[in-house]
């Protein structure tokens, strides 16, 4: 396990380089380049408040409020819905390459939610000019923004190894996730004020780690209140542990991973 890290560690160099590769594909043959990591969350928060406050009419009596609301989540799922569906095919993407050198394969999910991190940078940025926009002003809570971040990213990271080692031997998780993403989407208050609360089904929200991690970017951002600092910490360290859990499982079984490539 401790030489499975220090040889992570040694290929740090590597892992700059695929999530600058994975970045500079992304929108390579584009005419607007890289402006789509600002357009692309902008485009998508105009039509769900298009559908769901326009169409619908269900933007609650401040219309401005529910736009940073749904700025919020749809930013925050973004970074999580794109690292599962990109991390769960990092390492049979690169089945090539694995089978002709040696590489740690864990490398290759660690690269792809990094990737995400970057892009999720530039959502934060929409979402500023979403607060700009309202009046929205948020007070010293922001502080606890990157405690936040940090939880994201370790949660990610550990649904991220899982998936990807998972995948390479059972392919029909590809398949099942993207119904497992929507399930979450809906389960979660990305588009949605509020509504399972009091209800027999608020448990969804309460012990949803997406909703609690969507929620607390609100309180800081939005309600000048101070998240569930509890709840994100049990997320970064249960998160924690099954990262190192997967790690240690990498290192045990990766002759399995290249014989099933």
């Amino acid at each position: 396990m401790k030489n499975y890290i220090n040889e992570l560690l040694k290929r740090k160099d590597l892992l700059i380089y695929l999530v600058k590769s994975g970045l500079k594909a992304e929108h390579r043959n584009s005419y607007l380049g890289y402006f789509w990591w600002l357009l692309d969350p902008l485009l998508n928060v105009a039509v769900y408040f298009f559908l769901v406050a326009i169409v619908l009419g269900r933007a609650g009596d401040d219309p401005r409020e529910y736009l940073v609301y749904l700025a919020i989540g749809l930013i925050s799922w973004r970074w999580i819905s794109t690292t599962v569906n990109s991390s769960a095919k990092s390492i049979t993407k690169y089945s090539s390459i694995i089978n002709q050198v040696y590489l740690p394969k864990s490398i290759f999910p660690f690269a792809f939610t990094f990737s995400q991190l970057f892009n999720f940078g530039f959502g934060l940025i929409v979402i500023a000019i979403f607060l700009i926009f309202s009046g929205t002003i948020p007070g010293w809570q922001v502080v606890y923004l990157p405690f936040i971040i940090v939880a994201q990213l370790l949660f990610l990271i550990a649904i991220g190894l899982m998936l990807a080692y998972f995948n390479v031997f059972i392919r029909d998780i590809d398949y099942v996730l993207t119904h497992v993403t929507r399930v979450m989407f809906y389960a979660s208050p990305i588009i949605w004020m509020g509504r399972l609360s009091g209800t027999s089904f608020s448990w969804i929200v309460d012990y949803n780690p997406v909703a609690i991690l969507v929620n607390s970017y609100r309180d800081v951002l939005m309600y000048h209140s101070t998240p569930d600092l509890v709840a994100l910490m049990i997320i970064a360290v249960v998160s924690l542990m099954v990262s190192f859990g997967m790690l240690y499982h990498y290192s045990r079984n990766e002759h399995k991973i290249i014989k099933a490539l």
